[in-house]
């Protein structure tokens, strides 16, 4: 044999050698470096039932004007959509007479007074009877009546407003004659808005006044607004099997409207439940279960599916806060298997947080299996 093949075969030896060392070893080194998972801690929130309905609104104050008595109309001093102020005139009507009858009041009124005060000087001399001095004090006294009457009268010629806030279209003009069955406009203060809406029963005892509600006009580019429940229905509607509910709108840059139709909803909170990624839920035959790390072993957790929200779940059952849940790498756990944190301080640091732990908490971290 040449020295050239005796080389050529210890080579072939020395790869095959190096090669079967490197095919033992790679087996061992995947299994030391385990199968990457994805964990989470456990967190709980409440449960959240949304309500909605359909909502009309009106002005916090309204009114609609019309006039005390029947006359003719001499001054329009507001426009459609003005905003007035409390005791502004807003039509006039001819007050020639009620001013005249003021007149004859007061003059009547000085007259009673001045009979009475002769009759009571003469009375303390003895020169009028106490009959005499009854009479005149009575008379003083319906003179002074007739003349607040009288004033009343002079007063009703005048529609004021009320209080602050826009007033509405008119159809009185300078000139008509009017009645008090004759609308005159129309006045809301609509610096904020009521708007009332139906709720089913099965709600009833969860809403209470203060209750956060959130409103919705229809139009595309409607504004949307947050209100306040003030006062509930004390009755369930036989009909609808619903019960009344108003909330309290701030309307601070004007844009809403008394009569507005609004989308109304109403998010309530009820108890508390673990909230996992829904890659972590997974279904057997007997039901819903997830996988949390206990001692560094796999547990599998029974659980029931309470809520489903965007890329998580509400889930109830034998959880704590702080739980260890795998989130992701479910498919290649079984019971009781090890697993080892990249993190050794994980565990220890989640575990001791408090009952409700923070939603602010790290995000998911990787852990392996063995």
């Amino acid at each position: 044999m040449s020295k050239r093949f005796s080389t050529a075969l210890i080579c072939l030896g020395a790869l095959a050698v190096a090669a079967c060392s490197e095919s033992s070893q790679t087996p061992r080194a995947a299994a030391e470096r385990g199968v990457p998972v994805i964990v989470e801690t456990l967190r709980f929130e409440p449960a959240r039932t949304r309500a909605e309905a359909v909502g009309t609104s009106r002005a916090i104050v309204s009114a609609e004007l019309y006039p005390a008595t029947s006359g003719e109309v001499t001054r329009v001093n507001f426009e459609p959509g003005q905003f007035v102020r409390e005791g502004d005139v807003l039509v006039e009507l001819d007050w020639r007479k009620e001013a005249l009858a003021v007149e004859q009041a007061e003059l009547q009124l000085e007259d009673a007074e001045r009979l009475y005060d002769r009759y009571r000087r003469s009375a303390e001399s003895g020169a009028v009877v106490p009959t005499a001095l009854d009479a005149a004090k009575t008379a003083a006294e319906l003179a002074r009546v007739e003349l607040r009457r009288a004033r009343i009268a002079l007063d009703d010629r005048t529609i004021r407003a009320p209080f602050d806030g826009y007033a509405g279209s008119t159809d009185i003009d300078r000139g008509d004659r009017i009645t008090p069955d004759t609308p005159i406009t129309t006045l809301d203060d609509r610096s904020h808005l009521f708007v009332s809406f139906d709720i089913p029963e099965t709600f009833i005892g969860e809403l209470a006044p203060g209750d956060a509600v959130k409103l919705e006009t229809w139009g595309t580019s409607g504004p949307r607004v947050p209100g306040k429940i003030v006062d509930i229905g004390s009755r369930i509607n036989p009909q609808t099997r619903t019960f009344a509910v108003r909330a309290k709108v701030v309307n601070g840059n004007d844009r809403l409207r008394p009569g507005m139709s609004f989308r109304v909803r109403v998010e309530l909170e009820g108890e508390l439940y673990a909230v996992i990624a829904e890659t972590g839920v997974q279904w057997g035959t007997d039901g819903a279960y997830v996988w949390s790390v206990r001692d560094g072993k796999a547990d599998r957790k029974a659980v029931r599916i309470i809520e489903r929200r965007e890329g998580h779940v509400l889930v109830d059952g034998d959880l704590d806060s702080g739980d260890i849940i795998v989130v992701e790498g479910v498919q290649r756990m079984r019971d009781g298997i090890d697993v080892s944190f990249d993190v050794p301080r994980l565990a220890d640091e989640r575990l001791s947080q408090p009952a409700i732990s923070n939603p602010t908490a790290d995000g998911p971290s990787t852990a392996v299996l063995n």
